[in-house]
């Protein structure tokens, strides 16, 4: 199983990034997966999932500036990032898990290995 988090760069406040995650070994028809990150000096944080059956969920720091979605045909997972802030700057990381999304790290199987975001002017 292989996850491959790209999209990642350098932004100015206020900007947009699509982030992608191609997912490899596993089908998305039966797995969850989410979106974490983790600045510096922090904890890793979930920022969204999207579920087996597409139910999408986002966190509060997120919420009404990402899109989250998937193309089963290309077994990939897209994060549309908008309104960009400079505390949005953090790796960010891919993982799957089966069936459902979870809110705590610890339960997703496969991990990416993560494409950094910075926004600053």
């Amino acid at each position: 199983v292989q996850l491959q988090a790209s999209g990642g760069g350098s932004v100015q406040p206020g900007g947009s990034l699509r982030l992608s995650c191609a997912v490899s070994g596993i089908s998305l028809d039966y797995h969850a997966v989410g979106w974490f990150r983790q600045a510096p000096g922090k904890e890793r944080e979930g920022i969204s999932c999207i579920n087996s059956n597409h139910n999408t969920y986002y966190a509060d720091s997120v919420k009404g500036r990402s899109t989250i979605s998937r193309d089963n045909a290309e077994n990939t997972v897209y994060l549309q990032m908008d309104s960009l802030k400079p505390e949005d700057t953090a790796v960010y990381y891919c993982a799957a898990k089966p069936a459902y999304c979870a809110r705590y790290a610890s339960l997703y199987s496969y991990w990416g290995q993560g494409t950094l975001v910075t926004v600053s002017s």
